[in-house]
């Protein structure tokens, strides 16, 4: 089975439009897209007012991983195993992640903070989860106990 929207031709810059319109309609007050070296979105930093304060996101998109699964699924037509149908793919993976996201929000099963915490960007630049993966120790104290 070949991975989620890999037939996907709506180009990333569209698709990171969508998700900004999406994040804007539940609360961010600021979006601000992030570039590699080949000009590719490689993350999409917002903010929102949670209980009266500011807080920053922001949501990596690696579309690395996604050329090599394209690339190895035999399924998969050449023509669609390129740099740029992987940030395609990407991207949409990332939309509907959200999309799903926010429809968990709405029902009030969680909070948006619950659901954003790993891209909560902290005082340093870092995500959570990187804070987290470069100091496992960060949360889980000793690591010995």
């Amino acid at each position: 089975m070949s991975i989620l929207n890999y037939t996907t031709k709506i180009e990333a810059d569209q698709t990171v439009g969508e998700i900004q319109r999406i994040l804007a309609k539940h609360g961010a007050n600021a979006i601000m897209n992030q570039y590699d070296d080949q000009g590719y979105i490689k993350s999409l930093s917002f903010k929102m007012n949670l209980n009266g304060k500011e807080i920053g996101f922001r949501l990596p998109t690696d579309w690395r991983p996604i050329l090599v699964i394209l690339k190895n699924d035999r399924d998969v037509p050449g023509k669609l195993k390129s740099d740029e149908q992987a940030l395609r793919v990407a991207w949409r993976i990332v939309k509907v992640w959200i999309e799903a996201q926010m429809a968990i929000i709405e029902t009030k099963m969680v909070k948006m903070e619950q659901i954003f915490l790993p891209y909560v960007v902290t005082k340093n630049g870092e995500t959570m989860s990187e804070k987290f993966i470069n100091d496992p120790k960060f949360l889980l104290g000793k690591g010995d106990e």
